[in-house]
């Protein structure tokens, strides 16, 4: 499990963030080659057999990797800081979706909103319990109501990934609330 982690950690980071870290090439839509990944884990002493590989992608909580059919190509579903084009369709969110953060944080976004920082998307969650332990990572969560449904009617557009999270350019203070 410990190689599960450190694993997960690594390929987020050269999928996501840094595939030079590694030696990978990503294409347009962030997919890298399987056998490229396989050998940049290797190189770095990391479990690099397909096995363990579809194993972490299949049984992840969070559902951060995908395969393509073929099990040629992978990719990180959301949270990058380079550029890609996920290809997601625009959708239509839920009524209400959820942000965790912090306390720290609250006086910047309830003054200027949710902005996506180095990422591509704000990520918001459909349920209060996963905003719950997103906000959990960096201390005691304090919960975001967002009025997605006013926020799209006023033609912000709204994205959802393969693992249910929801993606938007930024969510402007008024359609926050603390929760």
């Amino acid at each position: 499990m410990a190689d599960y982690v450190r694993i997960s950690k690594t390929l987020s980071y050269w999928l996501r963030h840094q595939p030079d870290a590694a030696g990978i090439a990503l294409d347009a839509q962030g997919w890298a080659a399987v056998d490229d990944v396989l050998s940049a884990l290797g190189r770095d002493a990391l479990p690099n057999d397909i096995e363990t590989l579809l194993a972490l992608v299949e049984q992840s909580d969070k559902q951060r990797f995908e395969l393509s059919p073929d099990l040629h190509r992978i990719r990180a579903r959301q949270g990058h800081s380079v550029s890609v084009d996920l290809a997601l369709a625009p959708t239509q969110p839920p009524e209400t979706l959820y942000h965790g953060t912090v306390d720290r944080f609250l006086t910047a976004i309830l003054s200027e909103g949710l902005r996506k920082m180095r990422r591509h998307h704000v990520h918001l969650s459909q349920d209060i319990q996963t905003a719950e332990r997103v906000g959990a990572r960096r201390g005691k969560p304090v919960l975001l109501a967002i009025d997605a449904a006013g926020m799209h009617a006023d033609g912000h557009s709204f994205f959802v990934t393969e693992n249910q999270v929801w993606l938007t350019d930024a969510v402007p203070a008024l359609y926050l609330r603390r929760i």
